[in-house]
């Protein structure tokens, strides 16, 4: 455990891990926004998958926060964080890249297809398994009660530079768009590739950057039982019940989100074909620029009040959102614009909470773990569900005709999330809200 008076933080050595943190989470995400919604939807299509197995694989995302799990057995026996750090991020990210590179291969369809989900679930799993451990590390050079503030400077550097990034890529393979299949060229798939190759070094850059944490070799052998970590983590009730509250929370995202990708490019291809991707992107960086603006607010709002106060607001934008999203559709499809709005800022609000709220109902000793546990289950609720949302896609593909109107898939699960969010607004509210927090 790093010293914690308020002397060292205002070392270089803290001052530049901060900074070079900060940075490498923005690296990071520029990668993440190239294996997610349309981006990942289009190379999906490219590789040949259906839209039912499109929703399918997206949701796989969310089955990969089980592998934070594993992080459980090896976190007290890491000696050397940055090293350990490194290799799983890195590789991770050299994966993801390689998924633009499918498409080359002399493969049958279905070999595509499996090698793309087997790709997806390798890259998923080593940059969910370090997850907690890089945030744990990242911020240990952050003073407690500026947390709120640093998630919202490190979010905001990350967002308005992806909107650079989104809109710039989304034009760039636009043009490499097939004007008849909709369907990315090779140029488009190598400047893909080459892109994330660039933005994964860069991300190695800033991790190496970072001050290491080494733990003695005595100390790994004290490693902490797993009963007491079951203990100090679902044994506690404060911690369980943010555990349901994640599962609500994550139950009303990926009700929807395997769904969403395909149905902005399907909305837009009316409006433009050839940029279809490129007007997405254009409409996602509206949102971006929306939570841009909304992150230092909740930051301050959250350091002051709580990190379970800034999840309320967040989850009643959220239930907001969907409900204009239900009523969305090729004949309406400016709504999208709101809906789109409403849920990159209620991601302001969640993103950084759900992750500190940890900090305030367990020991920071146990934080990856507890971290781990509560992605884990969620991510499992979040799968099922997206698996059960996948078949209602496939059943309603093209729309049905309901009371006399064409009716889509995504406008019922937009209901779904918008009852599951009301019902996590409600449930935090009179329960979370009024936990006895740890005192830092």
């Amino acid at each position: 455990m790093t010293t914690t008076t308020p002397e060292i933080y205002e070392s270089k050595d803290y001052k530049r891990s901060r900074k070079a943190y900060c940075i490498e989470c923005a690296f990071e995400y520029f990668v993440s926004l190239m294996v997610t919604d349309s981006f990942l939807a289009m190379l999906l299509r490219n590789i040949g998958l259906s839209e039912n197995m499109i929703v399918i694989v997206s949701s796989l995302i969310s089955l990969a926060f089980l592998f934070q799990f594993f992080a459980i057995f090896v976190v007290q026996r890491i000696t050397n964080t940055k090293r350990f750090a490194i290799i799983f991020h890195f590789t991770s990210q050299l994966v993801f890249m390689s998924l633009y590179l499918i498409p080359f291969l002399g493969f049958a369809k279905e070999a595509k297809a499996v090698l793309a989900v087997g790709g997806i679930l390798l890259a998923y799993f080593g940059n969910y398994f370090v997850n907690s451990v890089i945030y744990r590390w990242g911020n240990s050079y952050v003073q407690h009660d500026r947390r709120g503030r640093y998630c919202a400077t490190k979010e905001m550097i990350s967002l308005i530079s992806g909107m650079v990034v989104t809109i710039g890529i989304g034009y760039i393979m636009g043009i490499f768009t097939d004007k008849d299949t909709q369907t990315l060229r090779g140029g488009g798939l190598i400047f893909a590739a080459i892109a994330i190759l660039v933005f994964a070094i860069s991300d190695l850059t800033c991790l190496l950057l970072i001050k290491n944490q080494i733990k003695p070799k005595e100390e790994k052998k004290k490693a902490v039982p797993m009963r007491e970590v079951w203990k100090n983590t679902m044994g506690n009730r404060n911690f369980s019940n943010v555990v349901i509250l994640y599962i609500i929370y994550t139950l009303g995202i990926y009700s929807t989100l395997g769904a969403i990708g395909a149905y902005k490019l399907d909305l837009f291809k009316g409006i433009d074909p050839l940029r279809a991707l490129f007007w997405v992107q254009v409409i996602n960086n509206v949102g971006v620029f929306s939570r841009f603006a909304a992150s230092r607010p909740f930051g301050k709002y959250s350091d002051k009040n709580s990190y379970a106060k800034g999840i309320s607001l967040a989850m009643l934008l959220a239930a907001v959102g969907y409900a204009i999203n239900i009523f969305t559709a090729p004949s309406t499809w400016y709504l999208i614009i709101i809906f789109t709005v409403l849920y990159y800022i209620h991601h302001a609000g969640a993103s950084a909470n759900f992750t500190n709220i940890t900090f305030s109902y367990v020991d920071e000793k146990y934080f990856v773990e507890a971290s781990a546990i509560k992605n884990s289950i969620a991510g499992i609720c979040g799968f099922g569900v997206s698996l059960l949302a996948s078949m209602l896609v496939k059943a309603m593909e093209g729309g049905k005709m309901i009371f006399g109107m064409t009716v889509y898939a995504p406008q019922i699960l937009s209901a779904i999330s918008c009852i599951l969010f009301i019902g996590g607004f409600v449930f935090n509210k009179l329960v979370i809200e009024k936990q006895a927090r740890i005192e830092e």
